[in-house]
């Protein structure tokens, strides 16, 4: 746990309690500060009570009294499309807002590290798409080379349930745009940036402001070093803004698909190829197309952030690369989880808009793909370049007929069920195929997460193939 600092004896609130609101409350707590807490539903203010927590309705106005500080959950919406009335209050009675992100670069360093050996860092990634990947390879490179190592953000921990830091040690956080459009502190040593698709609009009014958040990080965060995926416009604006120069190697351009030229540092994947240039000679190439932890252009995007990141850390080419090469990946991103009869199952439900969809789809030759869900903002228009090594479509979810006439040029099966969708696919499959899980749309529309679909896709794969 990491206590939060200068706030003892102070009434702080807590909005939220999920998995970052009960570790900030308890992280509160052990730094001497009296946490009072809201959640609208009823199941989470039971678990607060149960930990002997204060629990208080944050949306009445008396409730601030004495109050210094409200801290929310990244979920709960502060101003687009509407503020959580709690937030609201706290506007009204003149309360500032953070969230646990801010809290935590304003208490991790600590007094200890002065008899450190070596200053702990902070790596912070963001981006649409291949942050949690991105986030977990950096974490896997760092430890395998034995450099102390902790994962936490939106991906596995909170943050103030970390650990304190060791000697030497790499916090690898991986950040939405809910948590970096918030947080009053963001002090990374090094950010990045792996890319932009749409996403999350409502939330941020619009396209501008989804990438205004990402910005926070590097705008407003003041890195060390910034490594940037640059194959889109906003990565090369942010590239342009955090550089002073074409010699300022500080920035590190990162890219899948074109070679990077006319700057200091970069490192990009063409054809299945990493290469790294410095001051315009290559000084590393790695082979990524026989990683089978990273299969796919998108993935050799995250593999070139993930290799920029360990080369600023000091690591050395050769054990980057053996790293990479023993990654296992992530559940439900390109997670090859069966292969039989000379065909693959791939569960990708992470794939939950259009962009990341359509990056899986262009990773495997042809493909039976199973696809649909609660549709998000855009529609499906942006899937056509990828669609030509579709054979068949398979498509779920509550609104399966209208996502599939959206599937123009393509055949496409309304299943509903991801039992059904799976059980013609399976049919149809024949060697050399995969059948593909990568949706294009959310869960919620018949699950509480992504993580729970790809759950029932490998359910329902591995029932079929035992029962053979």
């Amino acid at each position: 746990m990491i206590p939060v600092r200068n706030m003892a004896g102070t009434r702080v609130a807590v909005l939220g309690l999920g998995r970052s609101g009960l570790a900030t409350a308890r992280a509160l707590e052990a730094g001497g500060a009296v946490p009072v807490v809201w959640d609208d539903g009823a199941p989470a203010r039971e678990r607060a009570e149960a930990e002997g927590l204060e629990v208080l309705d944050l949306t009445r106005a008396k409730s601030w009294e004495g109050v210094s500080l409200l801290v929310t959950s990244p979920g709960i919406p502060h101003l687009y499309p509407r503020p959580h009335p709690a937030i609201a209050a706290a506007w009204a009675a003149g309360v500032p807002v953070d969230n646990d992100i801010g809290l935590f670069f304003r208490s991790f360093a600590t007094d200890d590290w002065d008899g450190f050996a070596t200053r702990p860092r902070v790596v912070a990634v963001t981006g649409s798409n291949g942050k949690s990947t991105t986030s977990a390879l950096i974490h896997h490179v760092l430890a395998e080379s034995g450099r102390p190592s902790q994962l936490a953000g939106n991906i596995g921990r909170g943050v103030l349930d970390l650990d304190p830091a060791r000697d030497g040690e790499v916090v690898v956080l991986e950040l939405s745009s809910y948590q970096t459009e918030l947080a009053r502190a963001l002090t990374p040593d090094v950010a990045v940036f792996t890319n932009l698709s749409p996403d999350h609009l409502d939330r941020h009014g619009g396209l501008g402001g989804y990438f205004a958040a990402k910005r926070r990080l590097f705008a407003e965060g003041g890195p060390d070093r910034a490594v940037v995926g640059v194959d889109e416009d906003e990565g090369r604006y942010l590239a342009n803004q955090m550089a002073e120069g074409a010699g300022d190697d500080r920035v590190i351009q990162v890219s899948s698909g074109q070679r990077l030229e006319g700057t200091a540092w970069a490192v990009f994947a063409r054809k299945g190829f990493l290469a790294e240039w410095r001051r315009g000679r290559q000084v590393a190439s790695v082979d990524l197309r026989d990683v089978a932890g990273l299969p796919g252009a998108h993935n050799h995007q995250n593999a070139c952030a993930a290799w920029a990141v360990a080369r600023s850390m000091g690591l050395g080419p050769k054990a980057i690369e053996a790293a990479m090469r023993s990654y296992p990946g992530l559940p439900h991103r390109s997670q090859r989880i069966a292969e039989a009869g000379g065909v693959a199952f791939v569960n990708d439900s992470k794939a939950t808009n259009v962009d990341s969809a359509a990056k899986a789809l262009l990773a495997f030759p042809r493909i039976r793909w199973i696809c649909g869900g609660l549709e998000k903002e855009g529609g499906l228009g942006g899937l056509a370049p990828a669609l030509g090594s579709v054979a068949k479509a398979y498509v779920i979810g509550r609104e399966a007929a209208g996502f599939a006439r959206q599937l123009a040029g393509i055949e496409a099966e309304v299943c509903t069920t991801m039992a059904r969708a799976v059980e013609r696919a399976m049919a149809e499959a024949q060697p050399g195929e995969t059948v593909l899980l990568a949706p294009a749309a959310a869960s919620f529309d018949q699950y509480d997460s992504f993580e729970k679909r790809g759950e029932d896709f490998v359910a329902q794969v591995r029932a079929r193939l035992g029962a053979r």
